[in-house]
């Protein structure tokens, strides 16, 4: 069962809503989406060495985000954020993070986001803010009667 991990390194983003075109119908992903969606693609290019999972492969997709610890924050919350004790309620939402780094990652990693069929997204304050990513095959559960 091959398992690719991958690290992105900076604040963690959210896929943001396509703008639409006046009087066009057309949709246009905004700039910083499309830029971190490239970030993502070239990471994961360079730390996985392009490897990508077979048409079909049902896929699980585990996601850390660590976010920067506000300068803000109290001593004592800055102790409880760094034991991961406080964690962020803050956007971007957890499912925007899943989503940008999902469909980062159609025909580069696998075929199509479809693939996943298991995923978990934790979110984390550090001094360290990026976004840890993990993709492994799930093995069929087929149990013989």
């Amino acid at each position: 069962m091959k398992t690719v991990k991958f690290t992105v390194l900076g604040e963690p983003k959210g896929k943001g809503r396509p703008r639409f075109v006046p009087g066009t119908g057309r949709a246009i992903t905004p700039k910083d989406t499309a830029n971190y969606e490239t970030l993502v693609r070239m990471e994961y290019a360079a730390q996985c060495q392009g490897f990508k999972f077979p048409d079909g492969t049902m896929l699980d997709m585990r996601i850390l985000a660590y976010y920067s610890i506000p300068k803000s924050a109290t001593k004592k919350n800055k102790e409880l954020m760094k034991k991961q004790l406080l964690r962020p309620t803050k956007k971007p939402d957890m499912d925007n993070v899943v989503k940008i780094i999902a469909d980062s990652l159609n025909q580069i990693a696998y075929r199509d986001d479809t693939q996943i069929v298991d995923c978990q997204c934790r979110k984390f304050y550090s001094d360290n803010p990026r976004v840890e990513v993990t993709i492994k095959e799930v093995k069929p559960d087929v149990e013989e009667k």
